[in-house]
């Protein structure tokens, strides 16, 4: 299959992150998708830690957005698509990886499927060492990432909401099915890791932005 000038963008918001980006970043330069025909953006989020000093190891590999303060997922993501030069746009969070096969697999579907906006994969929970724990259906529990979306359509809906700091992923795809659809690959080529930090655990986050989403989209 060839891509003729094709290119994928990676986008990778990180906010004090030092312990998983570098793990994150080599899967990401690790694809068999010709290194020509994708980019991988990251988006230091106003981080406090070591963050930047993990960055500067592989500056050479990354086009690097530094934000002076943490602006949170949402807005920190659509610095990234602003800044791409991408036919697709795939996110990853920093503390998952991705299979070296996910970019030319998702590409080739989108490329070969004219009718498809977007496209997802299954992913396999992983512990904090990287142990497989279980494989999950996206369909059935879907997360924000994994899903390569044609950039076009991200652009049309307005990108993710900057008001949020959680359940963005949510509010975007409630908009974004509104209008296109979301193809299901049956293979698990995204890694999502389960630790005591994961933004998802964040009690306070969960009740306000949880809120803010049921009266944005009128749910009772």
């Amino acid at each position: 299959m060839v891509f003729k000038n094709m290119v994928v963008s990676v986008i990778i918001p990180v906010y004090n992150g030092e312990k998983y980006i570098a793990r994150c970043i080599r899967s990401a330069m690790n694809q068999s998708l010709s290194k020509d025909l994708y980019e991988i953006i990251v988006i230091n989020d106003g981080s406090t830690d070591n963050t930047a000093e993990v960055l500067k190891y592989v500056s050479n590999h990354i086009e690097l957005i530094n934000l002076k303060k943490n602006m949170g997922i949402a807005y920190a993501r659509n610095e990234g698509i602003k800044a791409s030069r991408g036919r697709y746009i795939l996110n990853l969070d920093a503390d998952d990886y991705i299979d070296r096969d996910l970019l030319y697999v998702e590409s080739m579907f989108l490329n070969m499927n004219t009718d498809w906006d977007a496209v997802s994969c299954d992913y396999v929970l992983v512990d904090d060492k990287e142990a497989h724990i279980k494989r999950v259906n996206s369909q059935k529990k879907p997360i924000a990432c994994g899903i390569m979306f044609r950039v076009e359509r991200l652009i049309e809906i307005g990108l993710y909401d900057p008001k949020f700091m959680f359940n963005e992923d949510m509010d975007l795809r409630i908009r974004f099915e509104k209008k296109y659809n979301i193809k299901h690959i049956e293979l698990p080529l995204y890694r999502y890791r389960q630790h005591d930090g994961n933004s998802s655990n964040d009690r306070q986050k969960k009740k306000k932005f949880g809120n803010l989403f049921l009266t944005k989209h009128k749910i009772k």
